[in-house]
């Protein structure tokens, strides 16, 4: 059965989906849809079984690299059975030299307020950031990093692993790709500047109450193209979309960094010198 060459593994909101976007359209290259399966983490989608995962696959040439990207791999402790389920599958497959696992970051906080921008247009949470941050753990969860990897690394070796900071990636694009192909054993990928970012949080539109019965069907659809101005559509899509990414409270924020400043630390120890690791923010030791 066909099994992927290389994992995109996380992080949420980290850029994945325009990396995955990238990479599908470079030649020798072969990304699943769906973009996610979540295969190793969910266990409906687990449940499915080996040749449903298998399959995602069967449309690759023998020469191509396969991949996916699922998130859901790296967010601990929602999904505790992904690495073990992971390993069952795919450790000792004749022919595969080892595992190799892309993951991406941003600024920890950044990365959190990110994902409850995310949470807050699926309706998931409410329009106060600090009581989602408190009833919310997964917000910070998501952002330690070393915490997510550590049984990565411990399974297969830091080795096995590529970090991508976002804030690199959007810098220098091009050397981010030619740094992943190598990586990949996969020389002469060229990043293309006609694809934008993918999956943008501030982007988002808020779900409304009954968004499938009245929104997002062909009927109403097909009623609010004819009957509504675009004008109109366009202004009230606007008014449903965060237009200012939400302003934590100091304290709050110094609560944060201060976790996050000992995860990074913890992280950059796993990987020294890796030039993807984020500089320590002098405001976390103040």
């Amino acid at each position: 059965m066909a099994h992927p060459d290389f994992l995109i593994i996380g992080a949420m909101k980290c850029g994945t989906s325009t990396l995955q976007a990238q990479l599908a359209v470079q030649p020798g290259i072969f990304m699943t849809t769906p973009k996610e399966p979540n295969y190793f983490s969910d266990d409906d989608v687990y449940a499915q079984g080996e040749a449903w995962y298998s399959g995602l696959y069967a449309d690759a040439r023998p020469d191509e690299l396969t991949g996916e990207a699922s998130t859901h791999y790296t967010k601990l402790p929602t999904y505790p059975q992904t690495l073990p389920r992971l390993a069952a599958l795919m450790d000792g497959q004749p022919g595969r030299e080892g595992q190799k696992f892309i993951y991406m970051m941003r600024d920890p906080l950044q990365r959190a307020v990110s994902h409850y921008i995310h949470e807050w247009s699926m309706g998931v949470m409410g329009d106060d950031p600090v009581e989602a941050f408190r009833s919310h753990p997964e917000l910070t969860a998501y952002s330690r990093y070393s915490m997510q990897l550590a049984p990565f690394v411990a399974r297969y070796g830091r080795e096995s692993i590529h970090l991508i900071r976002l804030e690199q990636m959007t810098a220098d694009p091009d050397g981010t790709l030619a740094r992943v192909g190598a990586f990949l054993g996969r020389e002469g990928l060229a990043w293309n500047h006609d694809l934008g970012a993918q999956n943008v949080s501030s982007e988002r539109v808020r779900k409304l109450p009954l968004q499938g019965l009245i929104v997002d069907n062909p009927v109403a659809t097909a009623l609010r193209r004819a009957l509504v101005p675009k004008s109109l559509r366009t202004w009230i899509r606007k008014s449903r979309q965060m237009q200012d990414r939400p302003e934590l409270p100091e304290t709050l924020k110094t609560e944060l960094r201060a976790s996050f400043a000992e995860d990074q630390a913890a992280l950059a120890a796993m990987f020294p010198d890796d030039p993807a690791i984020l500089p320590q923010d002098p405001r976390n030791t103040a």
